[in-house]
Order: structure tokens, then C-alpha cells, then sequence
């Protein structure tokens, strides 16, 4: 019912009515009606009771609850996330006060995610899994004769007196079965503690694992990862389609940028760690695009011994370097369902080619569900493996 309040002012009545009292009556009672104040109030309060019916008749306990949509469809590995993204990865680092993607480095930061019982703590609605077998840690870096001094007292990869490079020494090393194989590189870790050590410690040695440039605490992290046999990516932000608008970080690599530049960015950044075996790419559609600036990266990685592993932006570069290229991303919808859709659709890939590389963000879902999926592949007639068995030249 639709109730319209009229700024006209009310009609009086015509003629009193004749019929004595009840006549009287009748005219008191038309004329109260026609009385704009009387009227208006008459009308909210049926407007009132009208409301109040309805809600107890579709009564909804979550109605009254705010409710945000956000566009998922561009987060994923290393695609552009909506404002607020790192809070979506959990608390942990902001239950103290912290900026987000701040360590509180008072506590124990690199400390093993443990319950009470002193089991890894199992997030909501993850099912209950076997060990996770991360078999034996990988050697500890920096070693021997793989790097030189670089920007601000850091350390550079370089290419060993005997011809070791690091894309060889810092990988993991695999042994295929002659089953179709199959890798997940997980990135934007270093960011946040509690998802970063739930990566490291709940997810299989063979998931290859992608660090923040800009993480606090970055060789910490990576020696973490590496003594749980992960092998490790460093990411490098690369100018967007819609940079500046999106911006991923002052040293970030920009296509139209001289060739002395954008080698200048790349050793501060390969100068934050040591222990990786090759960089991936955060965003970067720009960058990627342009023959120069891709010529560039290209003979700087292979002067270093460095491997490039992408989220399949990059999937039509070649390049003298070790590379892969990720065939999906797995994570481009956040959901769980979504996520093993994904990762069967890797399998299936896998199956036809002999093998297949996803990518993904360290978002809890993600590590979850990624988790669940690797303890069934041997049992499926596949190969969990590092990314980089999957990267050639």
C-alpha cells in the first residue's frame, strides 16, 4: 500500500448533514479527516503498523547485518587486489596495533602456528588432514661462491667460479615417477605472519612458495621456508596496465623506464634475500608487453643464474633463462569450491600434457584447500612437484 502525503491543503466539507445527532456526528468525524494534521499523522501511523507487520511476518535475523560485495574476479597470485586486501588475510598481524603487513618482531614471529595441544591450528570448517610430509630441509643460504655484494650491504646471486647458478642450487630437488606432473607456486607471502607460517608449515615441500619484496624480516622468512624444503620465489612488482593508479611500490619495475634503471630496481630488489631460485612476476601487464623492457629482465636474470616463473602473464615470452608459466590461476575466485574446480582443472591438464603449474595468493582458503588437494594426488596417479622441474629454457 502506498501512502502520498500532498503539500494541497485538505477539502472542507460541503454541506453539514442533516439527520440530527448522528448528523452532528457524521460532520465532526468528516471534518477531524479532513484536517491536514490529523490526517498526516493517521496515515504514518497506519504507514507503521504496515512496516511492523511485515517484519514479523518475514522476519530475518541477518537482516538488520551490513553486507559488502567486493569484485573478486581480479584477486588472485599476483593480480590486483582490492583496498583492504591485506586484512583479508587474517588478524595475526594486526591484533597488535600493526600496520598492516607489519611483524610484531617483539614476539616470535617466525614461531611454529601450534593449538594448545600443540598441533597446527585448523581454521574454520578445514577438514582434518594426515601430516603433512615435508620431507628433509634444504641447505640453509646463503652458499658458498653464489653471491657478491650488492646495494645497501646486501647480497646479489651470481654465477659460481665452476659454473653453478643459483636457479640449480637453490631448487628443489625432484625426482620424477613417470607420472603426469603437477605444481602450485602460492605468492604474496612475507606479508603476513599467521597465513606465512600456515604456508610453510602446513602446506607439502613440494609447493614452491612466491616472497614479498618489501616483507619485513624477508630472510627470516625464507630460511624458514627453505628448512621446511620449500624451495622459494622472490616477486617482482612490475608496472600494471593501469599504473599509476595501481601502484605496486617504489621499486617497481616501469616499461618505459632506461635500460640502466630498470637493472638498478632489479638488484635492490634481488639484494633484499638470498635463497631463492629465480624471481616471479606481481603484476605487470605493461611491463610484460614491451620487447625492450622484457629484453632487459631477460639477459639481467641469465647474467645472474636466475629461473622466471610467472602466473601465466608472461606465457608468451621466451627468454635464455630457466621458465615456466603458470596455466591457471587458481585462487581468481575466493571461494572454496571455486578454488578445487581450479585445481581439477590442473589435474586434468596435467593429464594431457604431462604436466601443469598454478598460481596462487596466500590467502587462508587458498593454503587450505591447496592442502587438501595434494594429500589425494597419489592416489589420483599424479606427481606433486616444484615449479622448478616444470621450468625449461
Amino acid at each position: 500500500m502506498a501512502v502520498t502525503f500532498s503539500r494541497k491543503p485538505a477539502y472542507a466539507a460541503a454541506a453539514p448533514a442533516s439527520g440530527g445527532t448522528g448528523g452532528d456526528l457524521r460532520a465532526k468525524l468528516m471534518s477531524a479527516l479532513t484536517n491536514p494534521y490529523i490526517g498526516a499523522s493517521a496515515a504514518a501511523c497506519l504507514f507503521l503498523a504496515s512496516a511492523a507487520a511485515l517484519v514479523l511476518i518475514t522476519s530475518d535475523p541477518k537482516a538488520g547485518a551490513p553486507t559488502i560485495r567486493l569484485g573478486l574476479d581480479k584477486i588472485g597470485a599476483t593480480k590486483n587486489a582490492p583496498e583492504g586486501w591485506r586484512d583479508a588475510l587474517g588478524a595475526g598481524a594486526h591484533e597488535s596495533g600493526l600496520a598492516p603487513g607489519q611483524m610484531n618482531l617483539s614476539s616470535n614471529p617466525f614461531a611454529p602456528v601450534t593449538s594448545e595441544g600443540g598441533e597446527p591450528p585448523m581454521a574454520m570448517g578445514e577438514q582434518v588432514l594426515p601430516p603433512v610430509q615435508q620431507g628433509p630441509g634444504l641447505a640453509q643460504a646463503p652458499m658458498a661462491g653464489l653471491t657478491a655484494p650488492g646495494p645497501s650491504g646486501g647480497q646479489l646471486p651470481i654465477i659460481a667460479a665452476d659454473g653453478r647458478t643459483v636457479a640449480d642450487a637453490y631448487a628443489r630437488p625432484f625426482t620424477p615417477n613417470g607420472r603426469p606432473k603437477v605444481s602450485v607456486v602460492i605468492g604474496g607471502l612475507g606479508l603476513n605472519a599467521q597465513t606465512t607460517r600456515a604456508a610453510i608449515e602446513t602446506l607439502p615441500g613440494e609447493i614452491t612458495l612466491s616472497f614479498a619484496p618489501y616483507a619485513d624480516g624477508l630472510q627470516g622468512w625464507i630460511d624458514l621456508a627453505r628448512a621446511h624444503g620449500h624451495e622459494v620465489l622472490l616477486e617482482t612488482p612490475m608496472e600494471p596496465a593501469d599504473y599509476p593508479a595501481n601502484d605496486p611500490g617504489p621499486y617497481t619495475l616501469i616499461a618505459a623506464n632506461r635500460p640502466e634503471d630498470t637493472v638498478r630496481k632489479l638488484e635492490w630488489l634481488m639484494s633484499r634475500a638470498t635463497g631463492y631460485f629465480g624471481l616471479s612476476n606481481y603484476l605487470g601487464a605493461r611491463f610484460v608487453d614491451n620487447d625492450q623492457a622484457m629484453n632487459t629482465f631477460n639477459a639481467t636474470l641469465k647474467a645472474r643464474g636466475l629461473a622466471f616463473v610467472d602466473d601465466g602473464l608472461a606465457a608468451r615470452r621466451a627468454g635464455p633463462i630457466p621458465r615456466a608459466s603458470a596455466d591457471r590461476v587458481i585462487d581468481d575466485e575466493l571461494a572454496a569450491g571455486a578454488i578445487d574446480a581450479q585445481l581439477r582443472a590442473l589435474e586434468t591438464g596435467a593429464n594431457g600434457r604431462g604436466q601443469a603449474l598454478g598460481s596462487g595468493f596466500a590467502y587462508p582458503v587458498t593454503i587450505n584447500q591447496v592442502r587438501a588437494w595434494a594429500a589425494g594426488l597419489p592416489a589420483r596417479g599424479l606427481q606433486l612437484a616444484p615449479a622448478s622441474a616444470l621450468a625449461h629454457r
